[in-house]
């Protein structure tokens, strides 16, 4: 099998965002590689780490990477959206911080089977677990004209998306589109041929797009932002690092909410609703990667890490 390849993004920044201790209990749950979890594991002297993927190449990678730290880690492999579940078991209350990294590994992306890839020939998969039924080609070939052009307007943010959508109907009416190529080629002749000559790849917003759509990204993402907060012991810290803009606005939305709940209408001059804050956005703007780590690794360009510390005085409330 081809090595697992995740090269860790904003890896120093994110480990002192943490503000690790070393009897701290922490959660990486998007566990990949394991890069993020060793530095965090390094650290740790009486402390545990919870290590959360869905993949099952990422679980033996990490699983090998980080097999001398024994007892200090607890691999789990489940999506992260299950991670509440993940600590009852566990017997864990509170944790002292909790990261996510959503990038999609470098070997998920160059692994041409696992059908991420427009520049290489395979079937239409994008599952992140292959445990899934459904793989992205019963939405090319399911999803009907409308609900394609949604889903790859909102999350390809195409512009081109009903033209995409219409012509990826059309060609599934003569026989199914089922290979990363044949997708790519639809939506090539999709796209005005001034448009082809800018910009990246045609195909990069609607892969992204259809990969969103069947691994519920961020619908995970919306719904395991404020439980995570919650369950942070004063002081600690989530970290999140996004790479594109629909993950960025959520997180952004989620920490604001979460420093400022207040739901008084504004023309209140006092509020009335009692909502407590959970805890402060350290990153009023988000940490950028450094020049110099982008000409390392391309795939870090897009990367934004956010950071959320939970108040002493205010958590356990609402």
């Amino acid at each position: 099998m081809e090595e697992f390849v995740h090269v860790s993004v904003l890896l120093k920044e994110t480990i002192d965002g943490l503000n690790i201790k070393p009897d701290g209990i922490y959660v990486d749950g998007t566990l990949g590689g394991g890069g993020h979890s060793e530095e965090i594991v390094k650290r740790l002297t009486t402390g545990r780490l919870i290590g959360i993927d869905q993949d099952a190449d990422a679980i033996r990678a990490a699983g090998d990477r980080l097999a001398g730290y024994g007892d200090k880690v607890t691999i789990v492999r489940s999506n992260y959206e299950a991670w509440n579940d993940i600590l009852d078991t566990l017997q864990i209350e509170r944790v002292d911080g909790i990261l996510l990294d959503l990038g999609v590994s470098s070997f998920q992306l160059d692994t041409a089977e696992r059908g991420f890839s427009y520049m290489e020939d395979a079937p239409l998969d994008m599952r992140m677990d292959d445990r899934m039924d459904r793989t992205a080609a019963d939405i090319v070939n399911g999803y009907t004209e409308d609900a394609l052009y949604r889903v790859i307007r909102d999350y390809g943010e195409d512009p081109f998306a009903k033209n995409i959508a219409k012509h990826i109907v059309k060609e599934r009416e003569v026989k199914p589109i089922r290979t990363t190529l044949e997708l790519a080629e639809i939506i090539k002749e999709s796209i005005p041929m001034r448009a082809r000559k800018t910009g990246g790849h045609p195909a990069k917003q609607t892969f992204q797009a259809i990969r969103i759509e069947l691994n519920r990204e961020l619908e995970v993402l919306s719904e395991s932002i404020d439980g995570m907060i919650r369950r942070i012991a004063p002081g600690g810290r989530l970290c999140i690092i996004t790479f594109h803009s629909l993950e960025d606005r959520i997180v952004k939305q989620r920490f604001k909410t979460n420093e400022s709940p207040c739901i008084c209408p504004p023309e209140f001059p006092v509020c009335m609703c009692h909502r407590k804050s959970l805890g402060t956005v350290i990153t009023k703007k988000p940490i950028l990667p450094t020049e110099e780590e982008t000409e390392r690794n391309r795939r870090a360009k897009s990367a934004k890490l956010r950071i959320f510390e939970r108040n002493e005085e205010t958590a356990g409330t609402w």
